[in-house]
């Protein structure tokens, strides 16, 4: 059993939630790569990721949410999406430090008016193209608490009846990935 996990802003594949994933749903393999900044690159890591390792789920946390959004064809489960990431993105123009180590040592990372551009294009397109079999390969979890992203009600409108709430903040803890997030993550690879 194989599943993709797509981090968040200014973070990396050794994000906490990687390694309880691998802990929750063990013996199943979680493949957490640190994803680049700028959208485009992204989304081609993770496609390249899930043509060549076929996995049976993505799972992505706010950034790395929309990102999975853009995988089609794929099963997605994403936690507390943020569908508008140049919004955030557009205050903090400049340099930012990373929030979990990355595999190359960066340490910091730079967000360009570029950046926020190359966000803003996708953010125009991301729900072209959803028929209702698309539709039913995405599942949404969203922290009613959530101090950072509320577009519970966007992917609603999207994914009608794909639409999952949990207790919590933006940035779900361990506890509440094993009571909230993999119970349903089980209901989408029963197999795990």
């Amino acid at each position: 059993m194989k599943i993709v996990f797509a981090h968040g802003l200014a973070s990396s594949g050794k994000y906490k939630m990687a390694d309880s994933l691998r802990i929750l749903l063990r013996p199943a393999t979680v493949i957490s790569p640190d994803l680049p900044l700028e959208p485009g690159a992204a989304v081609s890591l993770l496609r390249e990721i899930c043509d060549k390792e076929r996995p049976d789920l993505v799972v992505g946390l706010s950034l790395g949410g929309f990102m999975a959004q853009k995988l089609r064809g794929e099963r997605r489960l994403l936690v507390n999406p943020d569908f508008h990431p140049s919004r955030l993105l557009r205050t903090m123009i400049g340099k930012n430090k990373y929030l979990s180590p990355r595999a190359d040592g960066a340490l910091t990372f730079t967000v360009t008016e570029e950046v926020c551009r190359s966000y803003e294009l996708m953010e125009q397109t991301q729900f072209e193209g959803i028929d209702s079999s698309e539709a039913e390969s995405v599942t949404g979890m969203f922290a009613d608490a959530d101090e950072m992203v509320h577009c519970g009600k966007e992917f609603a409108r999207h994914y009608p009846g794909r639409f999952f709430s949990y207790p919590g903040g933006h940035l779900p803890d361990y506890p509440q990935l094993k009571a909230y997030i993999v119970p349903v993550l089980r209901t989408l690879v029963p197999s795990i």
